[in-house]
């Protein structure tokens, strides 16, 4: 079985920075897909950012283009969200998720991740 966990969130100004981890376990890591989601309260969960295996492939949600940066070091099975010029509107709790390989369809598709972390909060003050 494999267990993903997020940790990193807090709460933070406009503006700040913020960097989330995922570490992965029970697994082979580096070949895994590996995804990040958010959900803001009374919303639906919605994609933030996706690296395969090797990391040569990111994609992202044109919400944080340009502000977040999703990488990943299959050394420390661990994946990273470094997350720039935060906005209240980022705010969220925010999920990693992975799958073996790349997904079939679409990185930003909630259900071609296999496995899901419980979620780190993630508060933006203005």
């Amino acid at each position: 079985q494999v267990l993903v966990v997020e940790s990193g969130g807090g709460l933070v100004q406009a503006g700040d920075s913020l960097r989330l981890s995922c570490a992965a376990s029970g697994g082979t890591f580096s070949r895994f897909g590996m995804g990040w989601f958010r959900q803001a309260p009374g919303k639906e969960r919605e994609f933030v950012a996706a690296i395969n295996w090797s990391g040569s492939g990111t994609y992202y949600a044109d919400s944080v283009k340009g502000r977040f940066t999703i990488s990943r070091d299959n050394a420390k099975n661990t994946m990273y969200l470094q997350m720039n010029s935060l906005k209240p509107e980022d705010t969220a709790v925010y999920s990693c998720a992975a799958r073996v390989g790349d997904p079939w369809t679409d990185w930003a598709a909630s259900y071609e991740y296999d496995w899901w972390g419980q979620g780190t909060q993630v508060t933006v003050s203005s």
